[in-house]
């Protein structure tokens, strides 16, 4: 007798795959819990990353976030890791330059601190800087990325020329300028904006 395919089997081994999909959508991964809370933060700042309202963004009960996390805590470590992790592949990605055009790289640093485009990633500073001014670790992972930032400008401006000395008071004056106009409503100062700061990264960089 010929052997058919049992079809009630293939229904059943078919089935389980949907079940633990369904599963999957519930149980968001950690990178995803993190990805949301950097979202919050830059809008609500850190009193805005409560676990309850990271769940109902994400649609998920709270229980999907202790499946990851131990607590709140261990989420805000996790938020201030990657953030300085994004923020050293950035300024390492925005400082490397090839011998001779260290001058072109600086430029192209305060341009793109400096961008509008750059608006979101601006809120992030701003809330983990706010962040810091209350809290010890957010304040040391803070001093970690700004004195690495300091650290690859001053080098650049070493290759272009300068003594240490001034290479390090022309890296503060950089980051000093493009934060403090993060701060400020200057679009009514001057009918051509892009000029006006072409001018002021000209006197940062000249030698």
């Amino acid at each position: 007798m010929e052997n058919k395919p049992v079809k009630p089997l293939i229904k059943s081994s078919s089935a389980k795959p949907r079940k633990s999909a369904a599963v999957a959508r519930t149980q968001l991964d950690p990178e995803r819990w993190v990805d949301e809370a950097i979202d919050v933060l830059a809008r609500e700042g850190v009193t805005g990353l409560r676990v309850e309202v990271l769940a109902k963004r994400c649609g998920v009960t709270k229980g999907s976030f202790y499946w990851h996390f131990k607590d709140r805590q261990a989420l805000l470590d996790a938020v201030l890791e990657q953030w300085k992790i994004g923020r050293i592949r950035d300024i390492e990605k925005t400082t490397s330059v090839t011998a001779g055009n260290e001058s072109q790289q600086l430029h192209y640093a305060i341009e793109v601190y400096g961008a509008s485009r750059n608006r979101k990633g601006m809120a992030i500073e701003l809330a983990v800087r706010d962040w810091a001014r209350h809290d010890t670790r957010a304040a040391a992972i803070v001093e970690s990325v700004d004195l690495y930032r300091l650290e690859c400008t001053r080098k650049l401006f070493v290759a272009a020329g300068m003594s240490d000395a001034e290479a390090k008071s022309r890296s503060l004056l950089l980051y000093a300028c493009v934060f403090g106009l993060s701060l400020m409503h200057y679009t009514q100062f001057d009918d051509n904006l892009a000029d006006l700061k072409q001018r002021i990264a000209e006197r940062i960089i000249a030698s």
